[in-house]
């Protein structure tokens, strides 16, 4: 399964939660939330602010506060996005 390489969510099985690069062609890497027409919806955001963003939804999915920032604390460095040299 493939994951949105800023965020972390799971992009599913269709192109349904695929971002678009600047071209409308579908971007491989991120999710239609975190990138629109080629750029990130929030460009500067940290990776500290995409954690506290993230954390509601995974609490909706029924993940405690406490787990879900763990999770993502671990996952995002190592994600395209947040790695170094970004992307």
């Amino acid at each position: 399964m493939k994951f949105c390489q800023s965020c972390g969510m799971p992009m599913g099985q269709t192109d349904e939660m695929y971002g678009l690069n600047a071209d409308g062609s579908k971007s491989e890497d991120y999710c239609k939330y975190c990138y629109v027409n080629g750029r990130f919806n929030k460009v500067d955001e940290t990776m500290e602010e995409m954690i506290e963003t993230c954390i509601p939804f995974m609490v909706k999915e029924g993940i405690s506060a406490e787990k879900a920032r763990k999770m993502l604390e671990e996952q995002l460095p190592t994600l395209k996005r947040w790695r170094p040299g970004k992307a």
